[in-house]
């Protein structure tokens, strides 16, 4: 293809600095994203290296204290225990809640979705039935009813929201199985003798894995939210564990009085869960247009 020299093609397309100008941007869209859930991952890890207090180790003479107050950056809770160190701290039970229950119900969502897909008639039906059985239980109501079932702690969480999620993975695996089930490429592999398992591992999972993957991003905030509520309600992490949902009860009796220290366990929940919607849009964009795979159309 012939280009001239100011920078676009005799076939009319965009000149190479606006290509690249969009390029920088959407890797930017990504990249941001993604360096700051690296963070909460590393946040999460050195926690016992960069809080500055035990974080369950308090004092009633500091106790209440505002942000920004000597030696407590951001306060102490009723307790007099640091704000910020249990803010660090919670970052361990409260990055697991989000991201062992996605992991989980990624790879059985994805498991059945693809068996649905590939199955006769008889199995997809079969298949899809009974995960819309629980997908037709608001997603947090059927968590705190799995969650009672259970001693209270991080298991009870992982669990009780592993099994809310899978529906909703196996229902975007199975929408893309469905729309490339009739692919040739499809077609040849079984013609030459493929196994139906073969054919899932070989052919259809690289399609799907992706998707996936993106969907599953934006699902960790979203479980983030979910554990938070969960250990709120005292179902989830048990005290004196620091997990942000936990903590967010522990301060609410001082909302009015101290609104500055109560407010920041869930100011991080919500940072947390923009950041990994965020990076779930940006690889969506990065793969193509799937569709809408918000949790909230689909559930």
């Amino acid at each position: 293809m012939t280009v001239l020299r100011t920078g676009t093609s005799v076939q009319g397309r965009l000149p190479f600095r606006a290509l690249r100008s969009a390029a920088l941007r959407r890797d930017a869209g990504l990249l941001l994203p993604a360096a700051l859930a690296a963070l909460l991952l590393l946040v999460a890890v050195a926690a016992p290296l960069i809080a500055p207090y035990d974080p369950v180790a308090g004092s009633l003479q500091v106790r209440l204290l505002d942000p920004g107050s000597p030696g407590h950056l951001l306060g102490t809770d009723g307790q007099g225990r640091d704000v910020l160190s249990r803010l660090i701290w919670a970052a361990r039970p409260s990055l697991i809640g989000g991201f062992v229950p996605v992991a989980i119900a990624a790879t059985a969502g994805t498991a059945l979705g693809i068996a649905a897909g590939l199955g006769g008639r008889l199995t997809e039906q079969a298949l899809l039935r009974s995960l819309d059985v629980l997908y037709a239980f608001p997603g947090i109501l059927l968590a705190m009813t799995i969650a009672t079932l259970m001693p209270a702690g991080l298991g009870a969480t992982v669990l009780s929201l592993s099994v809310v999620l899978t529906p909703a993975v196996a229902r975007v695996a199975h929408t893309e199985v469905a729309r490339i089930r009739t692919a040739e490429y499809l077609e040849a592999a079984r013609v030459s003798g493929a196994g139906r398992t073969l054919v899932a591992v070989r052919q259809v999972l690289p399609v799907v894995a992706p998707v996936i993957l993106a969907y599953a991003s934006s699902l960790i905030g979203l479980s983030v939210v979910y554990a938070a509520g969960l250990s709120f309600l005292g179902l989830g992490v048990p005290p004196p564990t620091a997990e942000w949902g936990a903590m967010l009860d522990d301060l609410r009796p001082s909302l009015l009085t101290h609104p500055g220290v109560a407010v920041l366990p869930a100011l991080t929940i919500l940072i947390v869960s923009v950041v990994f919607n965020t990076l779930g849009e940006a690889l969506r964009r990065r793969i193509g247009d799937t569709g809408d795979l918000s949790p909230e159309t689909l559930r």
